[in-house]
């Protein structure tokens, strides 16, 4: 099942993303730093959910509080309480 984040507080718009077998897949940031956000679909393919949500949570983008790693872990951690 596809999963769809509008993201807060943010360059990008939105994040799509999968779950499959608890490992995250297919990621794409709509809008945001283009090379950064597809760094970070990259290196969160195929990493079990909790640790994607883990090493992303928290980080920050100068002063805005929050980041686009951030927003995904945020979007996980939604999706994950969304299949309970």
């Amino acid at each position: 099942m596809a999963h769809q984040y509008k993201t807060r507080g943010v360059c990008s718009r939105n994040i799509s993303f999968d779950i499959v077998d608890g490992k995250v897949t297919g990621v794409h940031f709509d809008g945001g730093c283009n090379g950064n956000t597809q760094g970070v679909a990259r290196l969160v393919e195929g990493m079990p959910v909790e640790d994607a949500i883990r090493r992303m949570e928290g980080i920050q983008c100068g002063f805005k509080g929050t980041s686009c790693p951030d927003q995904l872990a945020k979007a996980l951690k939604q999706a994950l309480t969304e299949q309970e």
